[in-house]
């Protein structure tokens, strides 16, 4: 079988599993309690909290776990908007091509709590210009949260420049970083927030981590016992977070020669599909695009179809986002780049993971795409 929906989810690395063992097991005190046991757990969270800081680019405080992607950008766009309100600040700026925890959480401000919400523009590739985001920018506005890059075209943002942009006009700039976490670098982004997941870098799903720098008040959207300096109480997921840090550092260290690895890999067969399907194109940005990540229309098919005819062959892979599994609507991030609704049903995704393929990995699966879009065909 090849794998190739890791923009969903990864396997958990061995390393990692080794790594949270122990806190599975010997060291399962509470981390809020003060005795021994807690003790020896507080002392594995803080560790596991520094080292993803340190990643990050942020301090040790700023960082809060999560059970995942979804609740850290809960936490980032609601967190944060609630948390300006009092002062009159009821805007909020995002694009249209966010992932849904991202939308939803917008809706939600906007129907409970009158804020105003505009949809910045894209291109054709997905890229959001400055300028746009310069012109969108308000008084009043409370916080911009973009995604660093695309969970289904794999477009990458210019990062660097839209935090000039909300740094110029002192507005909070969020970035959800749970498809580039791993194969970009998050440091020195000028982000003022930071999402990531852990089960896209190889721990088990339920961890994730908002890194929030101090001087950004955020609402908890938990309340309870006050843990992680009272921005999301529950008893913290010692392992998870351990696990975390731990599939972070190793990604990190690895990051440069993986991402050249698999970039070439995909890049080649991005190439062969392109060159042997006349109707396939590619979506989303060619150059500003994660390595692993290759995303097509295949016009005149049926993008399930296609899926089903690739697992016959065992190929295993996605017509785009796992949140939004099992909808019959064409993907809004392709509606958003202006792709027809009929092209945009046509979709399927192919993510590459960290794990070495072989040299013809790239031949072998172009050949079963298209064997798989002419059965689909029929």
């Amino acid at each position: 079988m090849l794998y190739l929906d890791h923009a969903a989810t990864s396997p958990v690395r061995p390393e990692v599993l080794e790594a949270m063992g122990p806190y599975l097991s010997g060291v399962y005190g509470n981390p809020s309690s003060h005795h021994t046991a807690g003790e020896a757990a507080a002392g594995a969270l803080d560790d596991a909290r520094a080292r993803v800081a340190r990643i990050l680019g942020m301090r040790t405080g700023d960082v809060v776990f999560t059970a995942g992607g979804t609740e850290a950008n809960n936490l980032a766009v609601k967190g944060i908007v609630l948390a300006a309100l009092e002062a009159g600040r009821r805007h909020l700026v995002i694009s249209p091509i966010e992932h849904e925890s991202i939308l939803e959480s917008a809706e939600y401000l906007r129907r409970f709590h009158a804020v105003e919400v505009t949809l910045l523009p894209v291109d054709a590739r997905g890229r959001i210009a400055p300028d746009d985001l310069t012109a969108a920018i308000r008084d009043d506005t409370a916080l911009v949260s973009i995604g660093h890059a695309n969970n289904e075209i794999g477009t990458i943002q210019d990062a660097t420049a839209l935090a000039s942009v909300t740094r110029a006009a002192r507005v909070p700039l969020h970035l959800d970083a749970v498809q580039s976490a791993g194969w970009l670098g998050l440091r020195d982004l000028g982000a003022d927030a930071v999402s990531i997941a852990g089960h896209k870098l190889g721990t088990p799903k339920g961890i994730g981590a908002l890194a929030v720098r101090g001087r950004v008040p955020v609402e908890p959207l938990l309340h309870g016992g006050g843990q992680e300096r009272g921005r999301r109480s529950g008893t913290e997921n010692v392992a998870g977070a351990v696990a975390l840090a731990t599939a972070l550092e190793i990604a990190e260290h690895e990051r440069a020669v993986v991402a050249a690895r698999v970039g070439a890999a995909t890049r080649h067969f991005i190439a062969l599909v392109l060159e042997s399907i006349p109707e396939a194109v590619l979506t989303g940005d060619a150059v500003h695009r994660l390595p692993g990540t290759a995303s097509f229309t295949f016009a005149g098919t049926s993008g399930e179809s296609v899926l089903l005819e690739l697992e016959r062959r065992g190929v295993i892979s996605s017509s785009g986002s796992a949140c939004a599994a099992g909808s019959d609507e064409p993907s809004h991030v392709l509606l958003a780049c202006a792709v027809s609704p009929e092209v945009a049903q046509t979709a399927v995704r192919f993510t590459f993971g960290r794990v070495p393929l072989s040299d013809d990995a790239p031949v072998r699966l172009a050949a079963l795409v298209i064997e798989s879009v002419r059965a689909a065909r029929g």
